[in-house]
């Protein structure tokens, strides 16, 4: 696959990411008592199968083969995915070539949405598959067309990325509020809302595999840094790691550390 030359500066990203936030999150506040009154039956839906059902119609479906691209920043953006299975993270490259990633997205999570209604879109962000599957592709166009004429669909699609929104506000208020430690810290909690398994002795068991510097990548610090941090958990008996996997045995301890504000687990989350 290759990469359009057109460059994506990180100002036009951060620019682009707030706008959608404060955008998304502002019409959402103005709309909700309307949204209550109108739509009672959509405001309590919280899986959002309608928008989900409508890119799952999508007759395109493609393979996604681990180590591969759905897109890479600076392309052209004219398509959507909806993950059907398998995992993908969404990252940003730094210009002094490291990596920052923001999310994993699994089975029935949306990728490459924020580039709608945009003159020249290109993809913010590269998505690049770390485990194998399919995803549904869809048109933006098409997408777009719906959202004009559809307004039960436009009403999800806005509380779907006004909630993605939240996910991202938190991640960067976690980062630099919190740094390095509770990052990582915060990193491990999303990992187990999204991918914890309970145990019978009260820990949490993280079912997803992941390198030191994939969490690095998350926390904006380096391999090594992370190193050290896990290195003191597991003295301290909080976590425990075997083959790539995390099992976290205090999450209280790592909630306390950063002072978590108990955010509803579909927000503090890795997607």
């Amino acid at each position: 696959m290759t990469t359009c030359t057109k460059k994506v500066t990180n100002g036009d990203f951060f620019h682009s990411v707030l706008t959608v936030m404060f955008f998304t999150i502002e019409v959402a506040e103005q709309m909700e008592v309307s949204i209550m009154e109108r739509q009672s039956q959509l405001v309590e839906k919280r899986d959002f199968s309608l928008l989900r059902s409508w890119l799952q119609s999508s007759k395109k479906v493609i393979p996604l083969r681990k180590h591969s691209f759905l897109f890479q920043e600076g392309m052209p953006a004219n398509e959507l995915y909806l993950i059907l299975s398998g995992k993908v993270q969404v990252s940003k490259i730094c210009p002094d070539g490291k990596e920052m990633c923001f999310r994993i997205c699994g089975s029935g999570e949306i990728v490459g949405e924020l580039t709608l209604f945009t003159s020249d879109p290109r993809y913010l962000l590269t998505a690049k598959v770390i485990e194998s599957g399919e995803a549904a592709v869809m048109n933006k166009s098409e997408l777009e067309e719906q959202l004009l004429i559809n307004p039960t669909l436009t009403l999800e699609y806005m509380r779907w990325i006004s909630k993605h929104a939240r996910r991202t506000q938190t991640k960067f208020r976690d980062l630099i509020m919190n740094g390095k430690k509770g990052a990582l810290y915060s990193t491990l909690i999303r990992l187990c809302n999204s991918y914890g398994v309970p145990l019978e002795d009260g820990s949490i068991f993280i079912d997803v595999t992941l390198k030191n510097q994939d969490l690095a990548n998350f926390c904006g610090t380096t391999r090594e840094s992370v190193n050290r941090m896990l290195n003191a958990l597991k003295q301290d008996g909080i976590i425990s790691m075997k083959r790539g996997r995390i099992t976290v045995h205090d999450l209280n301890y790592l909630k306390t550390e950063i002072q978590c504000e108990d955010c509803p687990p579909d927000i503090c989350c890795i997607e």
